[in-house]
């Protein structure tokens, strides 16, 4: 399963790169004015993805085990991950951005509804 095994790894060091991002603003909570709205931010950008990855996966792989079309998993693997990335950088790595906000959540939406609905239609092919 490629396609599942290499988003799996590209979410994983996601995964790294927020949570170390989590652990260096913990120590700067008390030097900087705003480390708590900073590490407030770089908490939900490490959850968001924790909340959203599961499932996506899940989904992505039991497409990918049923042999489902190859373009449509690469596809909404390619959107999740694209939405992913734009929505952790969003929280982790700037002020404010609300284009990396909202436009990473409705790729992650996206991509978790045209995974869902592959999966209803599939399981009743």
């Amino acid at each position: 399963m490629p396609i599942t095994t290499l988003t799996a790894g590209i979410i994983g060091l996601m995964l790294l790169v927020l949570s170390w991002r989590v652990i260096q603003a913990r120590g700067q909570v008390s030097k900087r004015d705003d480390g708590e709205e900073m590490l407030k931010r770089r908490i939900r950008g490490q959850g968001n993805l924790i909340e959203y990855a599961p499932t996506a996966l899940i989904l992505l792989g039991l497409l990918e085990y049923q042999q489902a079309p190859a373009w449509f998993l690469w596809a909404t693997a390619a959107l999740f991950v694209l939405g992913r990335l734009f929505h952790g950088y969003a929280f982790s790595f700037s002020d404010y951005s609300p284009v990396g906000r909202t436009g990473g959540a409705g790729m992650t939406l996206s991509a978790l509804g045209l995974l869902s609905i592959g999966a209803l239609v599939t399981a009743f092919a």
